[in-house]
């Protein structure tokens, strides 16, 4: 009997530093940290949403702060270290370029949960990670770009040469050459998430290449009101409807709000343990927005199946035989990407010309 209480003490005092078991709360304040404004339009903007969401569901339950247009680097830092000493129980830093911050800040208040978007750093037990698989929706992008290029130039602008991004241009060029094996990609790179003047100007050039369909990896509406009626594009982060039904005939939709209803109310019953999560099409985290009367019917069914097959496994957005820019095997026929590949690109895929930026 004694051994036996013993061990459940023990398993119990495990359960307990794993994060297990917890206290639950009565109230919590969950803090965002925003790399944009609200009202981009984009990336900004839906995480906005997410946060509006938990209030929705919550109620006076849960109080949300946030900061915009905070600079990553020093200056987030700065922030966090405020929000944490603010009374702060958990805090959704949503940019890439936040994560060194996170770390340090995280390290410094072992009681507050944070949370990092698109990261992979969790140096602390409190720090987890989350991203969207963004390159499933860029399989659909590049299905249509395929299909629809009169000119066979699709441009893409790039925001930084990070994996997420690096596998968003890979998957959309290597779905388009699926559909398309004369297509031709052209990469602009902004070095921006958010500034409307510097997407336009990268829309323009790519425009100026004779390039007809346009994808983006950066936060404002900005390309599509470049586009004007001679070049199609998407909607990124959001559905940025009011460019439809042409500039904008499709859009990726980052659906955060069920993850932040997830993640607070673990915290509230008391189930909240450090996680990582990549998830995607088929967890209704990325999200294809209307395809329009814009696309022709064949198009838009050839879309639609991609989009539904990778919903249901039997299609991955990276299946072999792929080889790299330089000609070297990456995968072999039938093989799909794994997970660590995806998430640590820094390549091109065979066919993209170009150098990718240090």
């Amino acid at each position: 009997m004694k051994r036996r209480n013993l061990l459940a003490s023990a398993a119990m005092g495990l359960m307990l530093a794993s994060g297990a078991f917890a206290q639950g709360m009565d109230h919590v304040k969950a803090c965002f940290v925003y790399v944009g404004p609200i009202g981009d339009g984009g990336w900004t903007y839906q995480h906005h949403q997410g946060a509006l969401a938990l209030q929705e569901k919550y109620g006076d339950k849960v109080e949300i702060q946030y900061q915009e247009s905070v600079p990553e680097g020093a200056d987030a830092e700065r922030v966090l270290t405020q929000m944490a000493l603010g009374g702060c129980n958990i805090i959704f830093t949503t940019s890439f370029g936040y994560m060194d911050a996170t770390n340090a800040v995280a390290a410094k208040f072992p009681d507050v949960k944070f949370e990092h978007a698109t990261g992979f750093k969790r140096d602390s037990a409190n720090v987890s990670t989350y991203n969207a698989r963004f390159y499933e929706g860029r399989a659909v992008q590049g299905t249509i770009a395929g299909m629809m290029t009169k000119s066979n130039k699709i441009g893409y602008i790039g925001s930084f040469p990070i994996p997420e991004v690096l596998n968003g241009i890979n998957a959309y060029y290597l779905a388009a050459k699926k559909v398309n094996p004369d297509v031709q990609l052209s990469v602009v790179w902004a070095f921006t998430w958010f500034d409307p003047a510097k997407e336009a100007d990268s829309a323009k050039a790519l425009i100026d290449q004779g390039i007809d369909v346009i994808a983006a990896h950066t936060d404002s509406t900005a390309p599509l009101a470049e586009a004007g009626g001679a070049v199609i594009g998407f909607g990124q982060a959001s559905d940025m409807e009011a460019y439809k039904p042409s500039p904008r005939v499709s859009s990726i939709i980052d659906n955060w709000a069920p993850y932040y209803v997830k993640r607070v109310g673990e915290l509230l019953d008391g189930t909240y343990a450090q996680s990582d999560t990549w998830a995607g099409i088929a967890d209704g985290e990325v999200l294809i927005g209307e395809i329009t009367e814009a696309v022709p019917p064949e198009v838009k069914a050839a879309a639609e199946k991609v989009r539904d097959d990778i919903a249901a496994g039997t299609l991955h957005a990276f299946t072999g035989p792929i080889k790299k820019q330089d000609g070297s095997d990456w995968l072999a026929e039938g093989a799909t990407a794994p997970d660590g590949d995806l998430l640590g690109m820094n390549f091109y895929v065979e066919g993209i010309t170009g150098d990718i930026p240090q």
